[in-house]
């Protein structure tokens, strides 16, 4: 299937281009309390190491969280978040050859991270945090940055076709965007995988993504990030430690249906399960 192409050139000479082949988002929680691994990697030294390692093993891009999303998870201020975070990148920023994306939906934090250098938004409310409507879109104009503009809502009830109303919240997100300066072509779109869903919400998704890659008249980049999560467990029964390889039959078929970019913890064995997908998908 065709994916949405896009370049992106950043103030420090990295550069993105989405659509030649599938780029892996290497997955940096520098939280206590992460779903998956919180605490490993949650001093700047261990934090910089593991990213190399990613790098090492393959990945385009590395994904700094400094508060879990985790299903109850309790929201920080972003004076804390802020704090947690900023030693994480003046060690990572300067240190690293790849571009860094911040995973945050307070547009205080994005604005600290990205006065700071950091390359990519990654919002888990799609520009829509109830608390600040508009005002992370503010920062992804004011930075030039692209951002990831993920599907979530509070609950799991879809009164319509869930992926209809996720194609009506991508547009709001695409209206807010536009009315902040940011274009569209700036916008890569995350399905929201265990956000707002149901386990077998997340399985259903998966099977349409293609309907959210091509739509209203346009191409979009997604990024998908099913790594280790909660359905896998209630599909195989299996704990999260275990997930490897259904986090691999998840992320392979989203990238036939037109993922881009994928969002992953074990990052070398991802990366050779998306060059072998790429090789078949390209032939």
């Amino acid at each position: 299937m065709e994916r949405a192409r896009r370049e992106y050139h950043f103030r420090d000479g990295k550069s993105l281009v989405l659509g030649e082949r599938t780029l892996v988002m290497g997955i940096l929680n520098v939280t206590p309390d992460s779903f998956s691994d919180g605490g490993s990697w949650n001093t700047p030294d261990k934090a910089l190491r593991h990213a190399k390692q990613m790098i090492a093993d393959g990945a385009d891009i590395i994904d700094v969280g400094a508060e879990s999303s985790r299903p109850g998870f309790v929201p920080m201020s972003a004076a804390e978040e802020m704090e947690r975070l900023r030693p994480f990148l003046e060690a990572l920023l300067p240190e690293i050859s790849v571009p860094v994306s911040v995973d945050t939906f307070k547009a205080e934090t994005a604005g600290m991270a990205a006065a700071m250098g950091v390359h990519l938004l990654n919002d888990i409310w799609g520009l829509q945090y109830a608390e600040e409507p508009g005002e992370m879109a503010k920062v992804a104009a004011r930075y030039d940055l692209p951002v990831v503009v993920m599907h979530n809502q509070a609950g799991t009830v879809y009164e319509k076709d869930i992926i209809e109303t996720m194609k009506r919240f991508f547009h709001e997100s695409r209206r807010i965007a536009q009315a902040a300066g940011v274009g569209p072509e700036k916008l890569i779109l995350d399905p929201g995988i265990g956000f707002g869903k149901t386990a077998e919400d997340n399985l259903v998704v998966l099977r349409r993504l293609a309907e959210l890659s091509s739509w209203d008249d346009a191409e979009w980049p997604i990024l998908l990030g099913a790594s280790r999560k909660s359905f896998i467990g209630a599909a195989l029964g299996l704990p999260v430690e275990e997930r490897m390889e259904a986090t691999g039959a998840a992320t392979v078929l989203g990238i036939a249906s037109g993922a881009g970019i994928v969002r992953v913890h074990d990052v070398k064995p991802m990366v050779r399960m998306c060059r072998m997908a790429d090789a078949i998908l390209d032939s």
